[in-house]
């Protein structure tokens, strides 16, 4: 199978799981139900959710147990587009194709619906059918990513991010790491766990998800070279040759922490691959 295919068959399997897991668009407020929906669906590749389901099955576990990870870090995900969008963030007019959640609810209605999905995300994996030392670690991952250590702190050290000074390669690599990578590595993780991995595993696969998620952002940035807006870049700071370069690296490093798996990893080393090669 592709990776592409792969991870439209997630997405086939995924989107009802998330449709049935929020309110619908007509119930009450209307508005933010609607807002909450507008980034969700059609959505994007669903790569971390694949990469949920991958890890879960590269541990020999079942797809059908990864849905509620799957959701999670998708609506948690979301959320994190819809605030980076804002006037306040990053101020963008257009996400996937359509008119940014602000732009069509209006700004305090996108807030609130991106605080809404956060929410969401937790009650989704609070309600997994697993067992409670599963969906707990599962939940830490997921807070840990998108606290404001990670996620929420590389969004800080990003919109105040400014070129110059002494080691601007580790800075940007640290913003990518935390604001990129964290929620990543949580996809990877929160998989293995509901794939019954062992405690042995985990560490390394939170390192294979960080030098992935880190290599990911260097695709994305490579890929959207021309935005002469974006100084936290490692193109702009290494040059697109290097940054490809650095990309390989990681890319390599990450995959060789889980040579050992056998070929039930096949698919989470192909969307690795796929992550970071893309159009290259």
């Amino acid at each position: 199978m592709t990776p592409e295919g792969f991870l439209e068959a997630v997405k086939e399997r995924l989107d009802p799981y998330l449709d049935g897991a929020l309110p619908p668009a007509d119930a009450p407020p209307e508005a933010l139900h609607g807002a909450m929906r507008h980034l969700l669906f059609p959505g994007g590749k669903r790569l971390r959710p694949g990469l949920v389901v991958a890890s879960c099955e590269a541990f020999g576990g079942d797809r059908v147990h990864a849905w509620p990870a799957a959701a999670a870090v998708e609506l948690l995900h979301t959320y994190s587009l819809v605030h980076d969008d804002l006037p306040c963030m990053d101020d963008d007019d257009e996400r996937r194709g359509r008119p940014t959640v602000h732009v069509a609810y209006g700004e305090s209605t996108a807030l609130l619906a991106g605080d809404a999905l956060q929410a969401q995300a937790f009650s989704v994996l609070a309600a997994a059918q697993a067992p409670a030392d599963v969906v707990l670690g599962a939940t830490r991952d997921l807070a840990g990513a998108a606290g404001s250590m990670q996620l929420v702190g590389g969004q800080v050290e990003d919109l105040a991010f400014a070129l110059g000074g002494a080691d601007e390669e580790a800075r940007v690599e640290s913003v990518h790491q935390r604001k990129s990578a964290a929620l990543i590595a949580a996809s990877v993780t929160m998989g293995a766990r509901f794939g019954n991995a062992g405690e042995a595993w985990l560490d390394r696969l939170q390192k294979f998800g960080i030098e992935m998620g880190i290599a990911f952002q260097i695709a994305d940035d490579l890929l959207d070279a021309e935005d002469e807006d974006e100084p936290c870049s490692l193109v702009r700071v290494l040059g697109p040759q290097r940054a490809a370069e650095r990309a390989e690296s990681l890319l390599d490093g990450a995959l060789g922490r889980i040579a050992e798996l056998g070929a039930t990893a096949e698919p989470l080393r192909m969307l690795a691959r796929f992550a970071v090669r893309r159009d290259r």
